[in-house]
């Protein structure tokens, strides 16, 4: 088994200052006239009022204080170095329960519910609803090691069923995930169904075979194409020429900040809310930072790329998930729900929740929204 070893989040004083000096020294571009929104990317009003946060009010050291608030670990799985946040709760060992984050993302997306998932009673909750909870870093994200090249989110299933099965000792688990989180969560369900009892996606990834039947599912498509059309072109890049956006981004974490920013802004719901009041500059801050200070903008851009080189990108015939799936559905979700049919045709679907509100970041958007339907998911499984 592999050597599990204490991890804490140690940024270099040095190296931080110079990056705040780059932030100061930024040469900002020309901007359209008169636009004064997202139109055309990332707001310049938000970003220049983002970055003067960042150099003048935001405290790294408090956010490496608050990132080292949970246990966390390294274990060499394969070929990586895997980062890890380990909570023991309540649940003392027989309820374990791995959440997987997405791009541009990070395991820090999960803070806001980790304790009150591990210590429900701490909330005047029931203590039966308690987890262990596992918390990786994507391969290539964070703290977790960089792989060579690109590498797929079946193969980062495999990695993390190993991590919660022979590293961690867990016998059977519960798995959860959105954006690439639910890609890995998907595959999780599909190839390691002995080990993982169930799962639960706040993002459907998995397309059946045959595409898309019937009306309802037709306009659905069409919907996406033209949302893909109007928001996608990141992906597009990132999935055929990722290295050309690495390039453009090394060394500018105000560059960084602003690809970033500008999906956060995009995905979330802001429909009753401002994007401060959804996305706190401190709390999005430190998710950039585990960008910025680990050198992963690059890597994570890569793992797109990766769906890509795995070749997967719909279901055989007569092949779907037979683990049992939740699917918890916020309105405000980038890639909206397809029709349940054609979720059950790639899903052996055993729950779904209609939200009345959030976003693509559930977790964070609306933590106790989500609390409440992985609690209810789990007592069902």
């Amino acid at each position: 088994m592999s050597e599990i070893k204490p991890f804490a989040v140690d940024w270099d004083a040095g190296e931080v200052e110079a990056m705040l000096r780059r932030i100061g020294d930024y040469p900002w571009p020309i901007e359209p006239e008169g636009t004064g929104d997202w139109t055309y990317g990332c707001d310049g009003t938000y970003l220049r009022d983002l970055c003067a946060h960042w150099t003048d009010r935001y405290d790294w050291r408090a956010a490496v204080a608050e990132l080292n608030r949970f246990p966390q670990f390294t274990a060499r799985v394969e070929d990586f170095d895997l980062h890890f946040v380990h909570v023991v709760g309540e649940a003392g060992g027989k309820r374990p329960l791995i959440l997987t984050h997405g791009w541009p993302g990070s395991h820090y997306e999960f803070w806001g519910v980790i304790e009150k998932l591990a210590f429900p009673s701490r909330f005047g909750g029931d203590p039966a609803d308690a987890f262990d909870l596992v918390v990786p870093s994507l391969p290539g994200y964070g703290f977790s090691s960089k792989p060579a090249r690109p590498i797929g989110q079946r193969a980062t299933a495999r990695l993390f069923d190993t991590l919660m099965t022979e590293v961690l000792g867990y016998p059977s688990y519960l798995a959860q995930g959105g954006d690439w989180g639910a890609y890995v969560t998907s595959w999780i369900g599909h190839d390691h169904g002995a080990h993982a009892r169930a799962i639960h996606l706040n993002m459907l990834a998995f397309r059946p075979h045959g595409g898309v039947q019937g009306e309802d599912e037709k306009a659905w498509a069409a919907k996406g194409a033209v949302a893909q059309n109007a928001k996608g072109a990141y992906a597009n890049l990132q999935m055929t020429k990722p290295q050309s956006l690495a390039w453009l981004g090394a060394g500018n974490p105000v560059g960084q900040a602003a690809w970033i920013a500008e999906r956060f802004h995009d995905w979330s719901d802001l429909g009753v809310k401002s994007m401060d009041e959804v996305h706190p500059k401190d709390a999005l801050l430190t998710n950039i930072m585990l960008y910025v200070m680990t050198g992963s903008f690059t890597t994570a851009a890569w793992y797109y790329r990766g769906l890509v080189d795995e070749g997967v990108r719909a279901l055989g015939e007569g092949e779907r998930c037979e683990t049992p799936t939740a699917f918890a559905n916020f309105p405000a979700e980038f890639i909206s729900a397809p029709p349940r049919t054609l979720a059950e045709r790639a899903y052996n679907v055993s729950r779904w929740t209609d939200m009345p509100r959030g976003g693509h970041f559930a977790a964070m958007e609306e933590p106790d929204l989500f609390i409440d339907d992985v609690r209810a998911w789990a007592r069902e499984t």
